[in-house]
């Protein structure tokens, strides 16, 4: 048994206890400076409930996601390692010098560099870059961990997952990140790409390190630009619509409770979902840029390991 400082998140805990000093004042809707992203789009999507407690009223619920959780924070912190490394290397540094001691990313680092994503534009290949835009009175953010271009021409979002399975297309298809990145990309990269991008200039490849043969590409058109338009200022718009004083509905698809760390205080379950069940379209190792988990890339620069 796990005897560490979460070993009281591996018993069948009681009800824990809302922790203080909430960021979100009380009667107000959103927290100061806030920008949408595709994990908070994503967690509305998901379970408006889950969206009001985490974002709106800023409620630290003491859960664990996923369990065993020794083995989940070390997983996350992984994927953070393997972020990094491509970073460095793609900002030139040796890949002699970044060889990782830790035997599961030394595995994906060198699945990385015996099979790269393919047909990647080499004019220019930018890592984490984040691009911000605003939606009414609003503001969308994005980041993205690799953009690779020919200006004037076309433009290829890369994305890394570092998630235990490989999702199915039309699951990833679904992701609000799908939606988000390549809509961000074509509003706000132009000073990227030395001019107004098309549409159909843009494309999206997810590369999975467990899978590094198989990644999955994404192009981009006017329609579904325009269908990612309206889909995303009309959920903004549905949350900025929301009484903030009342409780937002519970999701109905009741498999996204069994990683979310609200279950108890929702009365959904206590015990986390383990990190070995989970499926194609809810693997709980997604978490690199995924919703599922409350952990989210974009935070990586905030996160001390």
């Amino acid at each position: 048994m796990n005897s560490g400082p979460f070993a009281h998140l591996n018993q069948e805990p009681k009800l824990p206890r809302v922790l203080p000093e909430s960021p979100v004042e009380a009667g107000t809707l959103l927290p100061p400076a806030f920008q949408f992203s595709q994990k908070t789009l994503q967690d509305y999507v998901d379970c408006a409930r889950r969206f009001q407690l985490n974002t709106t009223q800023g409620i630290r619920w003491p859960a664990a996601e996923s369990e065993p959780i020794d083995e989940v924070e070390h997983f996350m912190e992984q994927g953070a390692q393997f972020h990094l490394l491509v970073q460095r290397y793609l900002n030139g540094v040796d890949q002699e010098l970044l060889k990782p001691a830790d035997p599961l990313l030394a595995r994906w680092w060198q699945h990385f560099l015996e099979n790269p994503p393919p047909d990647l534009p080499e004019a220019k290949r930018i890592p984490e870059v984040m691009l911000s835009m605003p939606v009414g009175a609003q503001r969308l953010v994005a980041r993205f961990d690799l953009v690779a271009l020919d200006p004037g021409e076309r433009i290829v979002i890369a994305d890394w997952k570092t998630s235990r399975s490989r999702p199915q297309r039309q699951d990833l298809a679904a992701r609000m990140q799908t939606r988000i990145y390549p809509f961000v990309m074509v509003e706000a990269g132009h000073h990227l790409f030395g001019g107004a991008i098309k549409p159909e200039q843009v494309e999206m490849i997810y590369w999975f390190a467990e899978h590094p043969t198989r990644p999955e590409r994404f192009t981009y058109d006017s329609r579904q630009h325009q269908a990612n338009h309206t889909l995303i200022t009309g959920l903004i718009d549905d949350i900025l619509g929301r009484d903030p004083e009342s409780i937002w509905p519970l999701t109905d698809e009741r498999r996204h409770c069994r990683y979310c760390v609200y279950r108890s205080l929702c009365e959904r379950g206590v015990k986390a979902g383990r990190l070995d069940s989970g499926t194609d379209d809810l693997d709980p190792t997604l978490a690199a840029g995924d919703a599922t988990l409350g952990f989210d890339l974009d935070d990586v620069d905030e996160i001390a390991f």
